[in-house]
């Protein structure tokens, strides 16, 4: 992978940076008109590339604008963009402002990218202009940073622990009372691998290597899923004692090297034998159940709460993927009814704990942690979530969101009507989303979106599991990303800060 910068200046009074990079400064005595830009190929492969822009309007305040600029190459052109309306006509490209960023004062910057294709060679553009006036300069020059660390736009993980979390109002905040995003990556196998008699982690390391690998990526939180049965020690190897451990050896080492953890309840016990063939018909905690059983749940979030209360850094997501609504013959009604309250659920053959009852479950141990509620429709589904949300007496509750390219709300017109709305009275996490395709177009909007909205997000997955259909983000555990999904999922947390 190769990583290539280049500065491009018009009447610049001081040094432009970008992720800790700084270019030579121009004379104070410069005009005070024309624009920077800040050109970065992120990431290459044979045949693709992905570029990040960085526009500063160093003129008058404009309401909107326009960036223009020619491809050195004919193979050169844009196949994705994002933070523009993206054309190309021949080798001439241009981006125009949408109407959330259209707005530069004197000195305001924003930041627009794409993904782009390329044949035989891959050079720079050599100039730029916005709005007509044109932006010139120099490369920038080899031999590492000028700037300070304080300078770079993204916020490494930090070398203390993770910031003990809250809810206030509709943003999850740091104990400072700053607001924060849960940045960074699901990690599988715990939910699963101690069913299989394949451990805790699937022989997947659990070191400090290991989180050094994803700390290098700017992950900042880590969602783990878990397995009810296993935690509780009715059935698979390790269990009880020694999962337990196992699971808190991991959560507190990622937790003091600066990351936050979602704990995850993710396999259940229950026999659902009244769904499609491809779904759970083991009443043990070996696959996805629609809901959580009451029987276990309950119990497990209980042990879970004990063993986590006091360190706010870890998160509880109550329940994965609920579709109850799917068990009903998709009678939402009925299907967000369950999700709240349990009970006896149509189309469900045991007992089902709602949302209401792990609240209870960890409230009355006396844990304070923030706690994730899921929507329906593989918590695809977001519509009624206010409606039947769960009573917490520390109102500490944010929701828990999925977004998946197959899934149903999969537009940005979609999350603008369901999703936005839901952000404007508690938090939102996305806390899985992913692609079918191992490429990151899907993805990549996505993320532009919740970024431009303040949403918190984690990609599912960080395993190697050689990604050949879906969304796999690594190739071995040193953090070798995977072409399209991996490179690309890499490249954007590089940019990102989870501090609003």
């Amino acid at each position: 992978m190769r990583h290539r910068q280049t500065l491009l200046v018009a009447g610049a009074v001081g040094a432009l940076v970008l992720g800790g990079l700084a270019t030579a400064t121009l004379p104070a005595s410069a005009a005070t008109s024309g624009c920077t830009v800040t050109y970065t190929v992120q990431s290459e492969w044979p045949g693709g590339f992905r570029a990040d822009l960085n526009v500063t309007n160093l003129g008058d305040a404009m309401s909107d604008w326009t960036l223009t600029f020619d491809f050195p190459n004919s193979g050169q052109k844009v196949t994705q963009g994002w933070g523009a309306v993206w054309t190309q006509s021949g080798a001439g490209v241009s981006a125009s402002s949408m109407s959330w960023n259209g707005s530069l004062d004197t000195d305001d910057s924003t930041s627009i990218g794409f993904v782009g294709a390329w044949r035989d060679a891959n050079p720079e553009p050599a100039s730029f202009a916005l709005n007509g006036t044109p932006c010139t300069g120099s490369t920038t020059p080899t031999g590492g940073p000028t700037t300070t660390p304080s300078e770079d736009p993204t916020t490494s993980p930090p070398d203390g622990p993770a910031p003990q979390l809250s809810v206030s109002g509709n943003q999850i905040v740091t104990e400072d009372g700053d607001p924060y995003r849960l940045l960074g990556v699901d990690r599988s196998s715990a939910e699963f691998a101690c069913v299989q008699g394949k451990g805790l982690f699937d022989s997947g390391p659990v070191d400090q290597a290991s989180v050094d690998a994803m700390k290098a990526w700017n992950i900042h939180a880590v969602r783990l899923p878990l397995n009810e049965e296993c935690w509780l020690g009715l059935n698979g190897s390790p269990s009880g004692a020694a999962y337990q451990e196992g699971i808190k050896d991991y959560v507190d080492l990622l937790v003091a090297n600066g990351l936050n953890v979602i704990l995850d309840l993710h396999w259940t016990w229950g026999a659902y034998t009244t769904g499609p063939d491809w779904h759970c018909t083991d009443v043990h905690a070996t696959c996805q159940k629609p809901m959580p059983d009451a029987q276990y749940a309950p119990q497990f979030w209980a042990g879970v709460a004990e063993t986590f209360k006091g360190n706010d850094a870890v998160v509880f997501d109550l329940f994965n993927e609920p579709y109850p609504d799917m068990a009903s013959n998709w009678d939402k009604t009925l299907g967000w009814q369950c999700l709240r309250d349990g009970g006896t659920c149509a189309g469900i053959g045991y007992e089902v704990a709602g949302m209401q009852d792990l609240v209870d479950a960890v409230r009355d141990t006396g844990a304070t942690n923030i706690l994730m509620v899921s929507g329906l429709e593989w918590t695809n589904d977001m519509r009624e979530w206010l409606a039947y949300m769960p009573n917490d007496p520390l109102n500490n509750i944010a929701a828990s969101w999925h977004s998946y390219s197959f899934n149903r709300c999969v537009t940005e017109s979609c999350w603008d009507s369901e999703i936005a709305p839901l952000m404007q009275e508690v938090p939102v996490v996305l806390g899985e989303f992913g692609q079918d395709n191992c490429g990151f177009d899907y993805m990549q909007g996505l993320v532009d979106w919740a970024d431009a909205n303040g949403l918190g997000y984690l990609a599912w997955t960080w395993n190697p599991w050689g990604c050949t259909s879906g969304a796999v983000l690594i190739k071995d555990w040193s953090g070798t990303p995977e072409p399209g999904v991996g490179e690309g999922y890499r490249s954007h947390l590089l940019t990102q800060s989870p501090y609003l």
